[in-house]
């Protein structure tokens, strides 16, 4: 395991644990990708790539990760994890997400999560009147 690979992995975490947009953009290769595969079309660069973690962060506002499993080689992470909070409409979050991150030089070149969409959904769904 690549002990710089890993540093990256613990800052970004941190990153992504603070809900810090402007942090997580900041660990991205200029011309980077993030892609939430979950039907949209990936962001592109920092600016994108800050925007759509943004709006990650506004759906699920309390948002907390629970590490799973992790697996760590010289170029790239792997992570598997569990979301928890509450949705923006109010209903229960328990989804389970993995992500597939590529580095170089002490930066994020590709991440691509992988979410359980049926949960997600549900989260996402306004309760029924």
């Amino acid at each position: 395991m690549s002990e710089a690979v890993r540093d990256l992995f613990e800052r970004y975490h941190a990153c992504w644990a603070d809900r810090d947009p402007d942090r997580i953009a900041a660990l991205h290769a200029p011309d980077s990708i993030f892609h939430l595969h979950s039907g949209g079309k990936p962001a592109r660069g920092r600016a994108e790539i800050r925007a759509a973690a943004a709006a990650n962060f506004a759906l699920v506002p309390d948002l907390t990760f629970e590490l799973v499993n992790l697996r760590v080689g010289d170029d790239f992470w792997t992570v598997q994890w569990t979301l928890t909070g509450t949705s923006v409409v109010g209903n229960p979050v328990d989804v389970d997400i993995m992500d597939l991150v590529l580095v170089a030089d002490g930066e994020v070149l590709e991440k691509h999560t992988y979410v359980d969409g049926v949960a997600m959904q549900a989260a996402l769904t306004p309760p029924a009147v």
